[in-house]
């Protein structure tokens, strides 16, 4: 209403300077006792060429404020769903490592002695998924805290914002819990590989036994008294290639640890909001676009009812011009 109340506003403003003009013109009788017509036909063009500089003018502040309009709109929560798009291609792309993490389990396990490739390719989507996570876990704290910052702010931009950064946790945390149930569960079966391969070899072991020599991170304790005996080569190197992952898996999940500790306590945090949280983001985003379509064409409507204005009084400005030249034309002939 304000930019189409400033162009009337300008409309009025010209309309008004092109009447003084022709008022002014288009009294020959007064003007033929002071000037001649050679000065009122130059003052008859003077008036054409104001009102077309005036006009000119018009449609330029009209397309500026045009530009304003939607960049003011859309500038900042286009940088916000850019963000979000990361982050989300980001939890997209740990969901995929994980499944192939999954597959080098099996690989590995279904193996006596896996190949070094195979536990090189582990060790690579295991450096990545946490390089990735912790990526994710950065951009979310980082929305956290912005979000935080505009609370006194009641805005649809920031119920949307919150929405969507309430979707994204709790996509995380639920691909960061399947990782870590992935590892522990490898744990768990390599765990029962070497108990397997020590039974073989006579020793016998309870499972508190077994996780005391894991925890000690010392692949001796698994051979000691055995060594004399008639085990394989092969069982040995499994028991300690088995032993070895062990130690690396316990390393990885303690590095993720506080991850999952900052990431469950902010799920936590948003409280009953997540169960209903894909709907009502469904809705927002459904609302957002058709106001942003309005929007759009409420400016177009605007802007063309603003242009067909200015042409209008262009072509008043030129007629009573064109009058105002010819009533002056006359009179100087006479």
């Amino acid at each position: 209403m304000f930019f189409i109340f400033l162009g009337s506003a300008d409309c009025i403003l010209l309309a008004v300077m092109a009447y003084d003009r022709f008022v002014a013109i288009c009294h020959p009788l007064r003007y033929s006792l002071r000037m001649s017509w050679q000065r009122c036909a130059r003052l008859a063009l003077g008036s054409l060429v104001l009102g077309f500089i005036l006009a000119t003018q018009l449609t330029q502040d009209d397309d500026a404020d045009e530009v304003e309009i939607a960049v003011d709109n859309t500038a900042f929560m286009d940088e916000f769903f850019s963000e979000i798009e990361e982050t989300r291609v980001n939890i997209d792309k740990i969901s995929e490592h994980l499944e192939e993490v999954k597959r080098l389990h099996s690989v590995i396990l279904s193996a006596p002695i896996p190949e070094p490739k195979t536990k090189d390719d582990l060790e690579q989507l295991t450096t990545e998924i946490k390089k990735k996570a912790n990526n994710v876990r950065n951009k979310l704290k980082s929305m956290e805290k912005h979000i935080e910052e505009d609370e006194v702010r009641s805005s649809a931009d920031l119920r949307i914002r919150k929405s969507q950064h309430s979707v994204l946790s709790r996509k995380f945390v639920e691909v960061m819990t399947k990782y870590n149930e992935a590892q522990v569960d490898f744990r768990e079966r390599s765990k029962g590989r070497i108990q397997r391969q020590l039974e073989i070899t006579g020793k016998k072991t309870t499972d508190e036994e077994l996780e005391e020599m894991l925890e000690s991170g010392n692949s001796a304790l698994f051979t000691s008294g055995i060594i004399d005996s008639q085990i394989s080569k092969q069982a040995l190197s499994e028991i300690e290639g088995r032993h070895k992952d062990i130690v690396r898996l316990e390393s990885s999940i303690k590095e993720l640890h506080d991850m999952f500790i900052d990431i469950a306590m902010l799920v936590e945090n948003q409280g009953e909001m997540l169960d209903n949280i894909e709907l009502n983001v469904m809705h927002t985003v459904d609302h957002v676009e058709k106001a942003q379509e309005e929007t759009k064409r409420a400016v177009k409507y605007q802007g063309q009812a603003r242009k067909k204005l200015v042409i209008i009084i262009v072509i008043v400005v030129v007629l009573l011009g064109l009058l105002a030249l010819i009533i002056g034309l006359s009179v100087g002939l006479k």
